[in-house]
């Protein structure tokens, strides 16, 4: 005879209280927001109490006690109010969750006693002469102050063992369902029903190839390269519109230069419909030069649209062979593979096949959750008497 136990999953012997994680939100990008809401819903059903440190807009725009979580409104700021906010916060945690290098930081000042700490790095941070200097210094400090540090791609895993992590370790977050994002990477509604034709239309590309770059217009974006690229596209016929969807300290630069050189390059803004931009575009491009767990690239997998992206950071273990990559700052090698793609419809319909598959290899929002509540019950599991 078989008993089934009552309690959730994760629920604590009788007469204890549930396991108290607090997740410490940071410079709050679309992917590492979502993960938080995700991650907040799994553990939840597991029982598990979560409270989220995130400001008020974050709240709005991803709901998170919609999961059955608490919200705490906490600014991104190492000002002492806001530092003494979460300070108090983390008081009453059995473990403390950081998401990002910022949220690090805060969290391991507020941190005032011994307690299990966590972080996951997304992404990384860039920047170059003494502010390069200072990065690897706030690096060292969030890394050797964590107890597990999560990265979600092998090269992060490798910067933190480098910066001194005692124990950091692969954790490929799962592209949770959207809550709605914008190009530049801020939360927006969602749109249910993608419409490519439409958006073809809007774009003026009923006629020509369309091709869709989506991320901020920042030095690290490979932007610049990417309009370098699009000059071997005017010997084309039709030739191709490239429209690029963000925002971002470039944007005067890059219009400048399209107008300048006449390139056939539209820049959209922030935009609130990638899901109908994806389902228009014939390629999805990514120039960047440094990805983690792209956002853009898996849903351009999902969405069977071909993808060119360069070969750098986790985007390689990320999309296997189900997209061409090329060298990042190599605009001949960008340009290229687009001119080839868009004359080999056969190449094309395997890479949406592939990335079809690829996108099945996946883990899922379930996995994800499953990998971080055991290194949770590894780090509050009582050590036990010799």
């Amino acid at each position: 005879m078989t008993l089934v136990s009552s309690q959730p999953p994760h629920a604590r012997p009788h007469g204890q209280s549930p396991l108290h994680a607090v997740q410490v939100l940071g410079g709050g990008s679309a992917g590492s927001s979502a993960h938080v809401r995700s991650l907040a819903a799994g553990l939840v059903a597991r029982g598990v109490r979560v409270t989220v440190c995130a400001p008020d807009e974050a709240e709005h725009l991803y709901d998170f006690t919609g999961t059955g979580a608490a919200h705490v409104a906490v600014d991104r700021s190492t000002d002492p109010v806001s530092v003494a906010a979460l300070r108090a916060v983390c008081a009453e945690a059995d473990l403390v969750h950081a998401h990002g290098l910022h949220a690090g930081l805060r969290a391991s000042l507020a941190l005032g006693r011994r307690v299990p700490f966590v972080v996951t790095w997304h992404t990384r941070a860039h920047a170059e002469g003494p502010r390069a200097h200072l990065l690897r210094l706030l690096e060292r400090r969030v890394a050797n102050a964590a107890s597990v540090l999560l990265g979600t791609s092998s090269d992060l895993v490798d910067r933190a063992r480098a910066r001194g992590a005692r124990d950091a370790r692969l954790a490929a977050v799962a592209l949770p369902a959207p809550v709605g994002r914008a190009a530049d990477g801020v939360g927006e509604e969602h749109h249910e029903a993608a419409d490519g034709p439409k958006a073809r239309a809007e774009l003026g590309a009923t006629e020509r190839p369309l091709l869709l770059a989506v991320g901020a217009l920042e030095r690290h974006g490979g932007h610049e390269v990417l309009l370098d690229a699009a000059a071997m596209w005017r010997e084309l016929d039709p030739v191709p519109l490239l429209v690029i969807a963000g925002e971002g300290v470039l944007r005067p630069d890059l219009q400048r230069r399209i107008e300048t050189e006449d390139l056939p390059v539209r820049l959209l803004g922030s935009r609130r419909d990638v899901p109908e931009l994806l389902a228009a575009a014939d390629l999805a491009l990514l120039p960047s030069r440094w990805e983690s767990r792209s956002v853009f690239a898996q849903e351009a997998l999902r969405a069977g649209v071909p993808l060119v992206a360069t070969e750098v950071g986790g985007t390689p273990e990320l999309v296997g062979d189900a997209a061409e990559l090329v060298p990042y700052g190599d605009a001949g090698a960008l340009g290229g593979a687009v001119v080839r793609l868009l004359g080999d419809p056969g190449r094309r319909q395997w890479l949406v096949e592939r990335g079809t598959w690829q996108a099945g290899t996946w883990p899922t929002e379930d996995a994800t959750v499953a990998q971080v509540l055991s290194v949770y019950d590894e780090l509050t599991r009582p050590v036990p008497f010799a």
